[in-house]
């Protein structure tokens, strides 16, 4: 099999882990190097009955209706990395690989089932039972890059809103666990053990018939399913597990948005990726105030490796729409994705700001002096962005007004670059 990639990291704090009554999530997305991520904003729709569902490489009965998201996605499948719906909840996805085999055929991805929990659930709950009950119906499974080499996982899941929860799978198999308060994080690796809030009702059978258990004593997911001779990224995701509990730890009671972005851009501890053919391609901070009066405001990157790259806000509203400059083109039915066989040729899927970030980071390498007046004035620009928010939830402007910040933010970023 060939190399996969090193890390995928989520991130979650909630009160009191939070320096305010707020819940923070973040996430970096590692793929390969030259995937490109955008950033893709859907409305609330409502679908006549019987509508069918066109995900990544299958069909699905659509529901009546599903609820605004926003997804940061690599731009060739129809499923996400991260992103948020407009009933404030967000969901991240991590690949792992159980002693339950990779169904090599096509079903729905990781990243497709993250999608519909979100345009699906309006409660971390409810979004963690979609996931689950797509699962059992149609399975996971398929091509997780773009390329004809074989590479198939299965995936673990946080979700959060109010409340938190860790949901890891082994094919249709699942548990989940509740987190209510504190900090948490999740990399590629099974972590939940013993603390299972909820399970697949033949989890246990299943285990046992494969004498993966003896069915004595407490039943240890991670213990049981986590294979006998994991491969090497597993491996690897257990210092960046580490590291990253730690750098939560070291800001336990005081995790806010911007500790969450510093967080993501630590590269000592590999969270920040850069290695071989993979790094961070996109990444995502959520703010999710307690009070449901307040809006709740997402970061995105748009664009690889958060040290150097701008989090952009984003927030719902009555004139929320698409930021086409962060939109990569569109291929209709000459996509190598939809070709059989799939991914035999490649395409340029680059959006504007993700070109322009490109000629940025090039300047930043071949002109450290003149990369550094670009890092610090990018900086600045997050910094006013990040005054904005907070001066909306401290209630000195109205969050309607910020509709558009998202892509008044982007605009200024290529602006600057050009």
């Amino acid at each position: 099999m060939a190399e996969g990639p090193r890390s995928c990291d989520c991130f979650v704090s909630l009160p009191p882990g939070s320096k305010h009554n707020q819940v923070i999530f973040g996430k970096n997305s590692d793929r390969p190097r030259d995937e490109v991520q955008e950033v893709t904003y859907y409305p609330a729709a409502t679908h006549p009955p019987g509508s069918v569902l066109e995900c990544t490489y299958i069909q699905i009965p659509q529901v009546e209706r599903t609820h605004a998201v926003v997804l940061s996605k690599p731009a060739w499948m129809w499923g996400a990395e991260m992103g948020a719906n407009d009933q404030g909840v967000c969901i991240g996805n991590e690949a792992v690989w159980t002693k339950e085999e990779v169904n090599p055929g096509e079903a729905l991805l990781g990243m497709d089932l993250l999608r519909l929990g979100l345009e699906r659930g309006d409660t971390a709950w409810s979004a963690l039972s979609v996931i689950t009950e797509l699962l059992q119906q149609h399975g996971q499974g398929g091509q997780c890059r773009e390329d004809p080499e074989p590479f198939s996982y299965h995936n673990t899941f946080l979700l959060d809103r109010s409340e938190a929860w860790v949901l890891e799978t082994a094919g249709r198999l699942w548990v989940a666990q509740k987190i209510t308060e504190g900090v948490k994080n999740i990399s590629n690796q099974l972590t939940i053990s013993t603390e299972i809030s909820v399970e697949h009702p033949e989890l246990r059978a299943v285990a046992q018939a494969q004498g993966w258990w003896d069915g004595q004593g407490d039943f240890s997911f991670s213990q049981v399913f986590t294979p006998e001779q994991p491969p090497a990224r597993m491996e690897l995701a257990k210092k960046r597990y580490r590291g990253g509990t730690e750098l939560l730890q070291q800001h336990d009671g005081s995790v806010t948005a911007e500790v969450m972005m510093s967080i993501l851009r630590d590269k000592p501890s590999g969270i920040c990726m850069d290695s071989g053919g993979f790094r961070t391609t996109g990444s995502m901070v959520s703010l999710l105030p307690r009070d449901p009066s307040l809006p709740c405001v997402h970061f995105f990157t748009a664009t690889p490796d958060p040290s150097r790259s701008v989090f952009k806000p984003f927030v719902f509203s009555d004139c929320t729409a698409p930021v086409l400059r962060v939109i990569s083109p569109q291929f209709g039915p000459d996509d190598p994705v939809r070709k059989q066989p799939r991914f035999q040729s490649k395409v340029d899927r680059r959006h504007d700001l993700y070109k322009a970030h490109q000629v940025a980071l090039n300047t930043m390498e071949t002109n450290p002096d003149e990369g550094l007046v670009i890092y610090e004035i990018l900086r600045e620009l997050e910094s006013q962005c990040l005054s904005e928010i907070s001066a909306m939830l401290n209630g000195e402007i109205p969050g309607d007004e910020l509709g558009d910040l998202f892509f008044d933010c982007v605009d200024t970023e290529i602006k600057f670059y050009q």
